[in-house]
Parts: structure tokens; sequence; C-alpha cells
């Protein structure tokens, strides 16, 4: 029954086209927080390359996902934080201080 269930799931993923890439999350990229904007919700990093994004080293203006997590820094921290696509809009999906 198990191997049953297996090999359909296994052909309902290949069947929509989905891989193991699909599931996969963003990988962090470091970076260094320039400026908060609580009110608004966003943050400025300076941030290296971000390869799920297909996106170059730069300074740029973040959404984040979650306001609360504009507490856990300051301009001036260096963060390791993952971004990616949310409702079409470049957004951070998790930071937390770095070394």
């Amino acid at each position: 029954m198990f191997k049953r269930m297996t090999m359909a799931t296994a052909g309902l993923v290949a069947s929509l086209g989905l891989s193991s890439l699909a599931f996969a999350q963003a990988a962090p990229v470091s970076g260094t927080v320039q400026k908060i904007d609580e009110a608004q919700g966003k943050i400025t990093l300076e941030h290296g390359p971000i390869k799920n994004l297909d996106m170059d080293a730069m300074t740029m203006v973040w959404r984040v996902q979650d306001p609360a997590m504009l507490k856990q820094v300051k301009a001036g921290d260096k963060v390791q934080f993952t971004a990616d696509r949310v409702n079409g809009q470049l957004t951070v999906t998790s930071i937390k201080k770095g070394k």
C-alpha cells in the first residue's frame, strides 16, 4: 500500500512539473542594515548577490514579511537574511544578526 501511495505521489509531482527545487528555501545572504523605517515596514540593506532572485550586490529598500523583524536589528548591524517575491513584492522573509 505504501509503495503504491509513493508511486502515486511521485506521479502527481511529475505531472505538475514540480521539482525539489520548488520547495527549497532561499539561501541566506549577508548584508548590512543601512536604515529602518518601522512606520512603513521597510528596511534598507546593503547586500551581496541574491541567487534565488537573480540579483547582483547592491543597496536597496525592502519590505519585510513581519514588521516585528525590524525590532531585532538596527542601522549598522551585519545581518544574514533571506528574501523572495511575496505577492509580487521583493520581501525580506527572515533576518538575524550576523557576524
